[in-house]
């Protein structure tokens, strides 16, 4: 997916950001956690508006922009770097019976990145979408919270906890966000399919 580039740095975009060879790191709560954190610090530090998240197995999928202080390119850099750098401590210091594995994997990925020095976390590329129209918006959040339903994972979005499914439906998610409040013109995606 290489290719894809942030033109607008303000616009509103659909963004996944996916670990190297699709590794299933996030299936330890405190991986989780550490992306919750730094999306939690990018919105009050950096001028990060987030809109829409879900962390899955081996991907995070958001709904974002950057304030207009901010460059979005630049937030998704640090994220990434800060949370790889994070989550790569915490596998060598934390228990984890896959260490020896995941470590593995990380520095056979680096070698092939000059600006990696040992270990490497993330792919590269963001596949970053500029979302221009409320139909467009409304069919990527209906993706976006309906990944752990279609993953087996759950039986409704707003059950997933790592998610902004429940902010959506009323209620309250782990992270502050910013939620859309625009209706749909297309008769396929309604607001209540979003939960």
């Amino acid at each position: 997916m290489a290719g894809y580039k942030i033109s607008n740095q303000h616009a509103m975009h659909y963004l996944t950001l996916t670990t190297v060879g699709w590794v299933d790191v996030f299936t330890r709560k405190r991986y989780c956690d550490i992306l919750l954190d730094s999306l939690a610090y990018c919105r009050r530090e950096k001028g990060l508006i987030l809109y829409a998240y879900v962390i899955m197995s081996n991907h995070l999928h958001l709904i974002a922009q950057a304030k207009e202080t901010s460059r979005l390119s630049d937030i998704l850099r640090d994220f990434k770097k800060f949370t790889s750098a994070m989550i790569i401590k915490s596998i060598q210091e934390e228990p984890e019976s896959r260490r020896d594995w995941l470590l593995l994997v990380f520095r056979y990925y680096a070698r092939f990145n000059k600006n990696n020095s040992l270990h490497q976390l993330w792919q590269h590329d963001n596949h970053p979408i500029e979302l221009y129209s409320p139909d467009f918006i409304y069919q990527r959040l209906a993706y976006i919270h309906q990944n752990p339903v279609r993953a087996g994972w759950v039986e409704a979005a707003e059950q997933y906890r790592y998610s902004s499914a429940l902010d959506y439906a009323g209620g309250k998610g782990l992270l502050d966000i910013s939620v859309i409040d625009i209706a749909p013109t297309i008769g396929y995606v309604h607001v209540g399919d979003l939960g």
